[in-house]
């Protein structure tokens, strides 16, 4: 059985396969198993009739028995050569070629296979270098052709996966590249997939695993995400101030014509706000007149004025006690508030 062994010198370009010399396996478990037998067998012969010859002819061909019968896995075909040309494509199991005549020119695995592949500092489209790491699904369909139409099918994937990785990248924007990865894993699988189709070779997926950028660009983005996101943010508060707006102009059209409604409104917007412990309210003068508070917190401000009269005492005469209070010696007697102070006062509610 032929078995090519490949070797890889020093300074080869990454991907590329040298083939080395080509070396001759015998023999599997059931050829030893026969050629045993054989050889045995020949080697009674031979004692019993006292014939040397068996013996070599046992030899002889159980030496023909272990290059003949051959095993071929269930995921293996075998391509066998007949001096020279194709005679046929046979496994998986147990079959026998002629020595000397026969060979197999080589053994096809049918499993799918996985390849990776890289491109490095490629440009993209809009000029900026990456570095794209992909895997690559594949798979025999036709081991006649992948063993007689390509000299070596693992080596011509390889390098075909890269070259079209490549034309992708340098025809794609890098935003595209980075947001639409399924449609350049498609464009991809279809591109490599015509070249191999002709090898006997299918490609059934490619997925692009990383995508490295350079690092000043990245803070680029970066930056460029973050202003995008500000952005979106304004629009979206601008959006609801909007909305607001026009919710309170259908609310004024609505309070418009009922000041009963508004009364309550404004009613039940200052209650909310004066249940809260500690709150404060500064309320315009022009809403307290509105909903016809001014006299009432007028009368409270001014009952809780420092000049405000004190209440008599029942019983008491009022003789010998000041009707208002006196200002301090060498100062002059603060001023009565007037109407509109009062008023003013009363627009600003503790609760």
């Amino acid at each position: 059985m032929p078995v090519v062994t490949t070797t890889q010198p020093a300074g080869t370009p990454q991907g590329a396969v040298i083939a080395g010399s080509q070396a001759i396996h015998f023999g599997n478990a059931v050829s030893w198993l026969l050629a045993f037998i054989v050889f045995v067998a020949g080697s009674i012969a031979s004692a019993v009739t006292n014939n040397v010859y068996l013996v070599i002819a046992g030899a002889i061909l159980a030496v023909i028995i272990v290059a003949s019968i051959q095993i071929a896995k269930a995921w293996e075909r075998a391509v066998v050569l007949r001096l020279g040309r194709f005679q046929r494509l046979t496994g998986p199991g147990l079959f026998a070629i002629i020595p000397a005549i026969d060979s197999v020119a080589a053994w096809i695995d049918q499993r799918v296979q996985t390849s990776t592949f890289t491109a490095e500092q490629t440009l993209t489209r809009d000029t900026v270098p990456v570095d794209v790491d992909a895997v690559l699904f594949w798979v025999v369909w036709d081991a006649k052709k992948a063993a007689l139409e390509v000299a070596s099918y693992r080596d011509a994937i390889g390098w075909a996966s890269q070259t079209a990785l490549r034309d992708i990248i340098g025809t794609t924007n890098l935003a595209d590249l980075l947001s639409n990865r399924q449609t350049i894993d498609a464009n991809l699988q279809q591109a490599i997939d015509q070249r191999t189709t002709p090898w006997g070779i299918t490609v059934q997926s490619v997925e692009i695993r990383d995508i490295k950028i350079p690092e000043n660009l990245q803070d680029s983005m970066s930056r460029q995400a973050q202003a995008e996101r500000e952005r979106q943010a304004r629009v979206i508060l601008g959006d609801a101030e909007r909305q607001i707006a026009e919710s309170f102009q259908l609310a004024a059209k609505g309070y418009a014509d009922n000041p009963i409604a508004l009364h309550l409104r404004a009613m039940n917007m200052l209650y909310e706000g004066l249940k809260e412990r500690g709150a404060m309210i500064v309320v315009p003068s022009t809403a307290v007149e509105t909903m016809g508070l001014g006299a009432i917190t007028g009368l409270a401000a001014l009952g809780s004025s420092p000049w405000a009269p004190a209440a008599k005492p029942p019983g008491d005469t009022g003789a010998g006690q000041p009707s208002e209070p006196t200002a301090p010696a060498g100062s002059a007697p603060p001023a009565k508030p007037s109407a509109d102070a009062a008023a003013s006062v009363a627009g600003v509610i503790g609760g």
